[in-house]
């Protein structure tokens, strides 16, 4: 059978480099690439009516019940990563389509977490645009040392930056649903509720998962509770935190800033408010977008592309 490969949103032009995926055009497999995201469901349905197998990025094209049903063709999708919050996947499997993920790197999202709240402590940003301006020495910043870090989600990424915290000589607390005393002193921290860490952190970093659970977990009580000296930094998911408390936390002064890499739609549009929001460091969700990262991500799909051809599927995923 002749296939058709998909790789959807590789915004850079990038995908080709970290992975051989001539080796599968020379097989006889068609490899598309989208670089642009799709407008609309029924954009992405049309671009890929007689596709066989797609190769996502993360949750940037989401894959809901409704999508599957129109893709009869459809018969693997890989996803970079393990999880994606984007994909139904119990859906998938009752069309009968293959979900695997892949590795990915431990160490990008943690290290783009910890530049990020450096940038806005030392106010990098308004600094080097004063500085490119003319100026000299326009604000004055904070330091870590001996602050505390309130962490939202003490999971592998959680874990390292309580790590971060401990060499910057940080305090650091951790709440999450099922979160235990024992697991939190293991990472170096201690546990406490959710309205005591807003309340005794000077910088709250969130990293949970994203689903209907987690889903606005930080609101208004939260950011309120954090207080006019505290920071917000979110480089996990964007829904985590309520944007509308977050947008009214920073123009109103509840909190001092906020770095965030993730937001509620992405890419960010143009003339979105949070582009002009005071007080904040943004980055183009760069978490995961390391060359290490990349040579995982495009690497293992492509392993698990060859694999399924070869009909035996690695990295499955279920519901």
């Amino acid at each position: 059978m002749q296939h058709r490969l998909a790789i959807l949103d590789d915004y850079q032009d990038v995908a080709h480099g970290f992975a051989d995926w001539a080796a599968l055009e020379a097989e006889g497999v068609t490899v598309m690439t989208f670089r642009e995201p799709f407008a609309s469901p029924e954009a992405l349905v049309s671009a890929l009516a007689d596709t066989t197998v797609v190769v996502a990025m993360r949750e940037r094209t989401a894959f809901p019940r409704e999508v599957f049903e129109k893709l009869p063709a459809l018969q693997l999708l890989v996803t970079t990563g393990m999880a994606n919050a984007a994909i139904d996947v119990a859906a998938a499997t009752e069309q009968g389509i293959t979900v695997c993920g892949t590795p990915g790197s431990p160490a990008a999202a943690p290290e783009l977490t910890w530049a990020l709240l450096l940038a806005l402590a030392r106010n990098l940003t308004p600094e080097e645009n004063s500085l490119r301006a003319g100026s000299w020495q326009t604000t004055v910043g904070f330091e870590l040392s001996g602050k505390t870090l309130g962490i939202v989600g003490l999971g592998k990424i959680g874990r390292r930056i309580a790590g971060y915290a401990k060499a910057f000589g940080m305090e650091v607390l951790a709440w999450s649903r099922n979160l235990t005393a024992e697991a939190a002193a293991e990472a170096g921290a201690r546990l406490v509720d959710k309205a005591e860490l807003f309340r005794l952190s000077d910088v709250v970093t969130v990293h949970l998962r994203l689903s209907e659970r987690s889903e606005n977990t930080v609101g208004e009580e939260e950011l309120r509770l954090l207080g006019p000296e505290g920071v917000l930094v979110n480089t996990a998911r964007g829904p985590l935190v309520n944007q509308d408390a977050l947008l009214r936390a920073l123009s109103e002064g509840w909190i001092r800033g906020a770095a965030l890499d993730v937001f509620d739609q992405e890419p960010l549009q143009a003339g979105h408010p949070l582009l002009t929001a005071p007080n904040t460091v943004l980055s183009p969700h760069l978490g995961y977008v390391t060359r290490e990262s990349y040579r995982q991500f495009y690497g293992g799909a492509f392993e698990d592309v060859t694999a399924w051809l070869a009909g035996s599927p690695i990295r499955t995923i279920t519901a």
